[in-house]
């Protein structure tokens, strides 16, 4: 016990570690169920994946359960993020009962005896319809849903009224018409992770070439997923305003998620993009699942742009200021509980591509500055969104309701 939790030492401060072995102690006996629609690809993916198996080295008993949907499913449950994210929608009974339906389907072989069960995101949060509930049931929200899409958002509420607890990633994101207790948990990202650990120079220029991306000039860089609200299109426009002042190369690297059917549209319609643009040999698109490259790229790039139009959180920053490299992005979502302007990286209103072309060549040009901001950046990281705080913060809600 605790041989993976002390592997932390050395990324976060010794009480950290003590309070997380001390305050663990009291949930030994219990058993608790995640439940999500995708293993990979996402932050929550990513963040289940550290968090079940630390949690079971504290020597609680976590289990998590993949909701199984099928590709007309998933088409539903996107149009649903992209209406709680304040698109319009065709709410069509269809919709209604293909999502209702895939929940009841899973929930026949999905048996949960279990103490507490943590719902993520609205794919699966129907499931609580078919339980005698004999448990707290949590559901956590890790979308923006400040603006939600009105016929969606009373649908769902009357799922999520159904809950004990409702966990958001800002305050701006409580709902008043949602009579259950509500908090707040910020996301966090895994320092140990291949994704986030440390990594020799050699091993970055490695992947890097292997993917054909070469340090012969400053890298401007986007990770996300190929998605309309991260903007990789916008991205483009940036680059072409920083082109013209700077020799520069721009990568957009990003994978597809097995609950985004939207991915590979997207992928397509940003090469095409490219090919139009008069600086395409400087614009390189990978899509790729590969951590290794991901934290390559991070640490190679000179700036890190996150152009995102609504983000519930968007963790990619936090990882790229983990690496010490300055971020300029959008003031949306969390993101600016990530990036300080002047202090991490810089904000801008996600429209504004002038204004992000100006960070952007303000530090590629400023080599002082880029070293402040992303000194700044990895100790900011450290202090708020460390996955060994993450853990703490659920130990809260486990205290309430399981203590």
């Amino acid at each position: 016990m605790y041989e993976a939790v002390n592997k932390y030492r050395k990324a976060v401060d010794k009480h950290t570690i003590d309070q997380l072995i001390e305050r663990s102690e009291k949930f030994r006996d219990k058993h608790i169920v995640c439940i999500s629609s995708t293993y990979q690809g996402g932050g929550v993916a990513e963040m289940l994946n550290s968090m079940v198996p630390l949690f079971d080295d504290l020597g609680i008993d976590v289990g998590w359960r993949i909701l199984h949907g099928s590709p007309d499913f998933f088409t539903v449950t996107k149009k649903f993020h992209n209406a709680l994210q304040g698109e319009k929608i065709n709410f069509s009974d269809l919709k209604r009962d293909l999502y209702y339906e895939t929940n009841k389907r899973f929930a026949k072989f999905t048996h949960l005896y279990h103490d507490m069960v943590i719902v993520h995101d609205p794919q699966p949060l129907p499931m609580i319809d078919f339980y005698k509930k004999e448990q707290p049931w949590v559901f956590r929200f890790h979308i923006d849903i400040s603006q939600p899409n009105p016929l969606v958002w009373e649908y769902l509420g009357d799922f999520i009224r159904k809950y004990d607890h409702m966990v958001v990633s800002q305050e701006s994101y409580k709902k008043d018409d949602i009579p259950i207790a509500q908090s707040v948990i910020f996301p966090a990202i895994d320092p140990l992770s291949l994704k986030n650990r440390s990594i020799p120079e050699n091993t970055v220029n490695r992947y890097l070439s292997r993917f054909g991306i070469y340090r012969d000039k400053p890298i401007v860089a986007q990770v996300s997923r190929f998605d309309k609200f991260k903007d990789p299109k916008g991205v483009m426009k940036i680059f072409n305003l920083v082109r013209k002042q700077r020799d520069c190369q721009l990568v957009l690297l990003g994978s597809m998620a097995t609950d985004d059917p939207e991915g590979q549209k997207m992928y397509d319609s940003v090469l095409k993009e490219r090919e139009k643009n008069v600086f395409k040999d400087d614009i390189k698109i990978i899509v790729v699942d590969n951590d290794i490259l991901v934290n390559s790229l991070q640490r190679a790039a000179d700036v890190v742009i996150q152009k995102s139009l609504r983000e519930g959180f968007g963790l990619v920053v936090s990882e790229a200021l983990y690496k010490q490299t300055p971020v300029v992005a959008s003031n949306v979502g969390g993101i600016p509980y990530q990036v300080k302007d002047g202090v991490t990286g810089f904000l801008h209103d996600p429209y504004d591509v002038v204004g992000f072309s100006e960070s952007v060549l303000k530090i590629l040009g400023d080599s002082q500055l880029k070293s402040e901001l992303g000194k700044n950046g990895k100790e900011h990281v450290k202090k708020n969104f460390l996955i060994t705080r993450l853990i703490l913060d659920w130990f809260d809600i486990f205290e309430h309701y399981l203590g």
